[in-house]
């Protein structure tokens, strides 16, 4: 097949421009480490509403409120009545079939409420080895830890009290960065 030159040029054009389309993840900084997280299109409410929230600096004055080993690390509680009851502060369940709560997986805190409405201020990450399959169906998974699961572990495994509230505050600094597929290989080191 001969392509003729203008065809040949929108070719390379496309070529060159996929390899440096870049989409949003998820970096979450704390005094343990740095966690990478890809954001599932699948779920766009939810990826739409941690990417406004981390752009304000929502959670920068905020911490991990909750530790507990085998089951999640979460975070970003304003600990306020308005991240439960103000309309402003809820989502739509977005509860895609195949999305499940594996390790690393990234859910959207909630209530008991029978909608099943995410918190979309609290977020959580499995870190349960094998998974916590029992949530799958209630609560929202819009995205999957890429890189920092070994920080997330030292960050369950805190001192914490009673109550699973780490006895030292693990505070988050929560950004969006735009990598292309190589910045992504190369974070994965393939």
């Amino acid at each position: 097949m001969k392509f003729t030159p203008l065809l040949t040029l929108v070719i390379l054009w496309f070529v060159q421009t996929a390899a440096v389309q870049t989409q949003p993840f998820g970096l979450i900084e704390t005094p343990q480490g740095e966690i990478y997280i890809r954001l599932f299109d699948e779920t766009p409410k939810h990826r739409d509403s941690f990417i406004q929230l981390a752009e304000a600096g929502y959670w920068d004055s905020l911490t991990f409120d909750r530790v507990i080993p085998n089951f999640v690390a979460q975070g970003g509680c304003p600990d306020t009545e308005e991240g439960f009851n103000d309309p402003e502060y809820l989502l739509e369940p977005e509860i895609v079939r195949g999305i499940t709560h594996v390790y690393g997986a990234v859910g959207a805190g909630r209530d008991d409420n029978p909608d099943k409405l995410s918190a979309r201020c609290q977020f959580y990450i499995v870190q349960n080895k094998n998974g916590l399959h029992r949530l799958d169906g209630d609560y929202t998974v819009f995205g999957q830890v890429i890189k920092g699961m070994d920080v997330v572990d030292k960050i369950v495994f805190e001192k914490r009290d009673d109550t699973d509230v780490p006895l030292t505050p693990i505070t988050l600094k929560v950004k969006i960065i735009q990598l292309n597929k190589s910045e992504i290989d190369k974070l994965l080191g393939s």
